[in-house]
């Protein structure tokens, strides 16, 4: 039986239940950065860009989920898919279609964002996002609910002072290098 790992369980729950896909980004990124050799490496920010990718076009910004869809695209078309419990091919005709859709910036499905599914080929890995959408009380396949905004345009809700902070005390350090001048 082949074991997943649980961010990326997660990943995909938030992905098919919750919807949140800044979310997504958050989960496999803390992943990807805990796991610096993982040999799916490339596989994880693949499906990083895509959650991003998404989350950009739900919120209207089509030029960047264009940017970053083919950024996906090009690195899961060089990944392991499979080796994941995903259909690769299903997954890179959805991202095609997609991708040449924000490219002749035509309209999605008569203007209105839809979701994409990813098809999961692995009973076992199946299970455990269903177990687990069970104990957070989600509901797989659920689609986007475009008026919640918390998820819409979350990244604008976090809180950043922590981020803010850090980079204030880096330049300040700068300057004291530089002796006092910006």
């Amino acid at each position: 039986m082949k074991t997943f790992p649980h961010a990326y369980v997660c990943f995909l729950v938030e992905f098919h239940a919750s919807r949140d896909y800044f979310e997504c980004h958050e989960l496999l990124e803390e992943y990807w950065k805990e796991h610096p050799g993982d040999p799916l490496s490339e596989t994880w920010v693949g499906l990083i860009q895509l959650a991003v990718g998404l989350y950009h076009e739900r919120r209207g910004n089509r030029r960047g989920a264009l940017k970053m869809l083919m950024k996906a695209e090009a690195k899961l078309s060089a990944a392991p898919i499979d080796t994941i419990g995903l259909d690769k091919q299903r997954l890179l005709e959805q991202l095609a279609r997609r991708t040449s859709q924000l490219s002749r910036d035509e309209s999605l499905d008569g203007g209105f964002y839809t979701d994409l599914d990813l098809l999961i080929t692995s009973t076992e890995l199946r299970s455990e996002c269903e177990a687990e959408c069970v104990k957070r009380g989600l509901d797989w396949g659920k689609p986007s609910r475009l008026e919640d905004a918390g998820v819409i345009h979350r990244h604008k809700l976090r809180d950043r002072s922590e981020v803010v902070a850090a980079r204030q005390s880096a330049l300040a350090d700068k300057k004291k290098e530089r002796g006092g001048k910006a």
